[in-house]
């Protein structure tokens, strides 16, 4: 049985501010051919980018905390939801994105989708 996994993709600052626009069509384009190949096979759940700016919302006892992404830092550009049998097979899917071929220091972080609560049953919507 399939399961399912999010490909959170991360970059470091704004690295495809230095694709010419060439460059950054031919990577949009790449990645349509990925999200397609994806849907095809029957793995793709989902698969959107991030715009840039944000906040991230933290406590602290009864105080809320509202920081700005700093885009110059690493920051999560993007995510693929995919189904896979096994992590390696998650791991291969997340090998092929044309992230990697644009900027060479993106990161995939593979994580699996925690479905259904053992304890209760309860099943998470999607």
């Amino acid at each position: 049985m399939r399961k399912e996994f999010m490909l959170y993709i991360r970059n470091t600052g704004d690295k495809k501010a230095a694709l010419s626009p060439e460059e950054h069509l031919a990577f949009i384009k790449k990645c349509e051919v990925y999200i397609g190949q994806l849907k095809a096979k029957g793995q793709l759940i989902a698969a959107q980018p991030i715009i840039r700016e944000g906040f991230i919302i933290t406590r602290n006892g009864t105080d809320w905390n509202k920081i700005t992404v700093d885009a110059s830092k690493e920051i999560q550009v993007g995510y693929y939801h995919v189904l896979a049998d096994t992590i390696e097979e998650a791991i291969s899917i997340a090998k092929e994105n044309p992230e990697f071929e644009y900027v060479p220091s993106a990161s995939i972080e593979v994580r699996p989708v925690k479905t259904k609560e053992e304890q209760t049953n309860f099943i998470y919507p999607n």
